[in-house]
């Protein structure tokens, strides 16, 4: 038989596992709180680094990154329309290669900079753009309808003298860039044009005093 000592003292043994159970409980849900808002804090410091970066990128381009693409873009068609004369009506093989290699740059460069604009939210072209005004070396609709009706020895030194000057125009607005702009990839970018130009300047001068 069990004795009123026994019974209290078995009671007193289920009392304390249970208030140490209830401990242990409580102390892991304590712990798994702190180990949530410890990663939720974690998270939400990470994620403040990105969205500032992604406020810096949306910020690194100035009104000059956006003139430059938008004026670029239709001066850089153009001479892509020019190359693609030179290959049907140009007889000297050195304007034909020159042409191709002109085309084969530019174009990529156009889709680079129509990408830009659209990330930068811009139209890609402005008013200014499609009137080609402001544009230096641009050249004017009679200069091209000029440039598709020569063919032969015309074409090859028309071809020469209008590609100097549109490449010229091209290299001043590429030096604009550089010390105007702010995107680090626009700048890149008018760099590269104004030293491929300048070379393919001299080459079609040296073409030119052959001719």
């Amino acid at each position: 038989m069990f004795t009123n000592r026994s019974f209290t003292r078995g009671s007193a043994l289920v009392a304390t596992a249970t208030a140490a159970f209830v401990l242990l409980t409580a102390c892991g849900s304590g712990e798994s709180a702190t180990g949530h808002e410890g990663m939720t804090g974690m998270t939400q410091a990470s994620a403040r680094p990105a969205a500032a970066a992604g406020a810096q990128t949306r910020a690194a381009f100035n009104d000059a990154d956006v003139m430059f693409a938008q004026m670029m873009i239709p001066h850089h068609k153009q001479a892509v329309e020019m190359a693609d004369l030179a290959a049907t009506r140009a007889t000297d093989q050195e304007i034909k290669d020159l042409a191709a290699k002109i085309k084969a740059a530019q174009d990529p460069e156009i889709a680079t900079m129509t990408g830009w604009l659209t990330a930068w939210g811009k139209p890609v072209t402005s008013s200014a753009g499609m009137a080609g005004h402001g544009m230096p070396g641009m050249m004017s609709e009679d200069d091209m309808a000029k440039l598709k009706a020569a063919k032969g020895a015309e074409f090859n030194r028309m071809f020469a003298e209008m590609m100097i000057a549109h490449h010229n125009g091209a290299i001043e607005m590429a030096r604009t860039e550089q010390t105007q702009g702010a995107d680090a990839e626009a700048k890149k970018l008018a760099a590269t044009i104004e030293a491929t130009q300048q070379a393919e300047v001299a080459q079609l001068q040296k073409i030119l005093d052959r001719l």
